[in-house]
């Protein structure tokens, strides 16, 4: 284990007292609804030491975290006491608050090892409170659709100064540092324990440790490692002391523990309550920042993390593969139930979606949030996610898209594209953060009808002729019209044929010999069935051959609708070179006497 240097901010009377209170309250409450067994009750006792953590380098690597502390007064209800002076109003609703996607990440890593492992009886407020002192929840929600961080969260470099030594294991793939290691994250891994622990959380093939997904099924998977059960005390000590080796974090952790167990509510990404800079164990440049800490320079990162830890302020992109957010609709009203209250979603009108490909489906998936009553629920955010192999996407490409329910009840996708690939996927419709059955809509891509051409005809009428052994000068050329306008894409069958009787089969023979094309091995090929007209309906034909046959030979050009064209090519003898007759010679004419 890499040594753990004291670094311990001075907390002022406040935050004392309250960590006082809330350790009495975890005392007296024995954690409720985690209460041990008899053999272990020993355990909650107030000076009774939790089981020592392993000898194994902390996940975080004993790196920073953030110190704030719950409120005193019960998440959900503004306007209720509050026990310490000059805490703000509704402080304590705001604090209860967890981003969207971070709250759905929580969720289905609970739910994952409740398959894998039901002995651990993880918590999902367990993980929300690892990742509150962590991160600030992902800094108050701060990524995007998929769920990665617009920028890296990055602790403190971990060089012995102020923190324990951990020299670089990832050569800076996943922190930027190729000296020393630093945790990385919403959950802060550190390198070495995330090629360990890392995990697919969002099925999208890759273990990222700055995607809150991923993040948040590591690090419940470490949570429940050596058959932990979580419901006994000693076990949820070691397990958190296991992620970082402090008394203190532990206190902080089971603090917020305890808290989010009282009651909390969603949030938009983004909009998650900040971690007060000032309550930072890490001292002068040790905090967590999004590309660096303290007054570092950030160091950019590798590709496989988004974001360049600039330090500005993420804006999500324009497009992309990721989740887009529909408009908002009207505030419900206060008749109107509480989104807490929905029960179930029931798609509305078509539940089968047909398209071709490459066009738009002409119905939106549509649902309806309603009570178990069957009354709608408004303001109930829902998301739409496209499963299964297909090239089909919402606007900005996503795969994802969420809206909130309207004063109806209802929430209705954007317009939904098919790709080129045809086939048939889902589209699900979830309630985000809960646990509410789906609603699925079956979705069928139609193969786009081949182009189609009513008429091909030679785009000049030059006669072709050549000579044996030889080649034609001029090119074939040709146009491809469907009602009188040029068809593109139209795919176009070339043979040269025995006679054109053949005309009204459907295929026509094959001559053996005469005019050729030329195959990729410079061979003669007489047929060619790969050819299609351009964006103007023209085709022009490869270079024509000439054998040492003469004669007139027909080329029959066809599409698949059974539009026929067929042209006459004419081999001639090369013309008879004249013969060369010899001079002769003058005769010689005697001289006259």
């Amino acid at each position: 284990m890499a040594p753990h240097i004291g670094r311990r901010l001075r907390k002022g009377a406040a935050t004392t007292a309250v960590a006082a209170v809330v350790m009495a309250a975890l005392t007296a409450s024995q954690a409720p609804g985690f209460a041990g067994t008899a053999r272990d009750r020993h355990h909650d006792s107030a000076d009774e030491t939790p089981a020592p953590p392993s000898s194994d380098a902390p996940i975080d690597g004993g790196s920073s975290y953030h110190t704030d502390l719950p409120p005193l007064q019960k998440p959900g209800k503004p306007g209720a006491s509050v026990d310490l002076p000059g805490l703000p109003d509704g402080a304590a609703a705001a604090e209860a608050g967890i981003p969207a996607s971070v709250l759905d990440a929580y969720k289905k890593a609970e739910a994952a090892l409740k398959e894998s492992r039901p002995g651990c009886n993880l918590p999902w407020q367990l993980l929300a409170a690892i990742g509150k002192v962590e991160s600030g929840q992902a800094r108050g929600g701060r990524v995007d659709a998929d769920g990665t961080t617009y920028t890296p969260i990055l602790g403190p470099v971990l060089n012995g100064n102020g923190f324990a030594r951990i020299t670089d294991t990832d050569g800076g793939a996943y922190d930027g540092d190729s000296t020393h290691d630093r945790a990385v994250g919403p959950m802060q891994f550190i390198p070495s324990t995330w090629a360990t622990w890392g995990r697919d959380g969002n099925g999208d093939g890759a273990k990222n440790p700055n995607n809150v997904y991923d993040a948040a099924l590591a690090a419940g998977a470490y949570l429940c490692a050596g058959d932990r059960d979580l419901s006994v005390k000693a076990d949820l000590d070691r397990a958190i002391l296991g992620y970082n080796h402090s008394q203190e974090y532990l206190a902080t952790v089971l603090s917020w523990f305890e808290y989010y167990k009282k009651g909390t509510h969603e949030v938009p990404d983004g909009a998650g309550v900040l971690p007060d800079p000032d309550k930072n164990n890490g001292g002068s440049g040790g905090g967590k920042d999004h590309g660096g800490s303290g007054s570092e320079s950030p160091t950019p990162l590798p590709d496989p993390t988004p974001g360049g830890g600039d330090g500005s302020t993420p804006e999500p992109p324009a497009t992309g593969s990721g989740e887009v957010e529909t408009p908002a609709p009207e505030t419900p009203s206060p008749e109107t139930p509480a989104p807490s209250t929905v029960s179930r979603l029931k798609a509305v009108g078509a539940t089968e979606l047909t398209a071709t490909a490459g066009t738009e489906f002409a119905d939106k998936p549509k649902v309806r949030a309603e009570t178990a009553a069957g009354k709608p629920v408004a303001g109930v955010r829902v998301q739409y996610e496209i499963r299964g192999e297909t090239d089909a996407r919402f606007p900005g490409n996503a795969t994802r898209v969420s809206a909130l329910t309207g004063s109806d009840g209802t929430a209705t996708a954007p317009a939904l594209r098919a790709g080129e690939t045809a086939g048939s996927f889902t589209v699900r419709v979830t309630v985000v953060g809960r646990t509410v059955t789906a609603a699925d809509f079956a979705a069928t891509v139609k193969a786009r009808p081949a182009p189609q051409a009513d008429a091909l005809a030679r785009a000049d009428d030059k006669a072709l002729k050549a000579e044996t052994g030889g080649s034609f000068a001029d090119a074939v050329a040709v146009k491809a019209t469907y009602k009188g306008k040029a068809a593109a894409g139209v795919a176009v069958t070339a043979t040269m044929i025995v006679d054109d009787a053949a005309k009204a089969t459907d295929k026509p023979t094959e001559n053996d010999k005469g005019p050729y094309f030329k195959g990729a091995l410079g061979m003669p090929v007489r047929t060619l069935t790969t050819l299609k007209t351009d964006a103007n309906g023209q085709l022009i034909l490869p270079k024509i051959y000439t054998d040492d046959h003469a004669g007139t030979f027909l080329l029959r050009l066809t599409t698949a609708d059974g539009v026929a064209l067929t042209i006459e090519l004419t081999v001639t003898e090369p013309a008879a070179q004249p013969t060369d007759q010899p001079t002769a010679e003058p005769t010689s004419q005697p001289t006259a006497q």
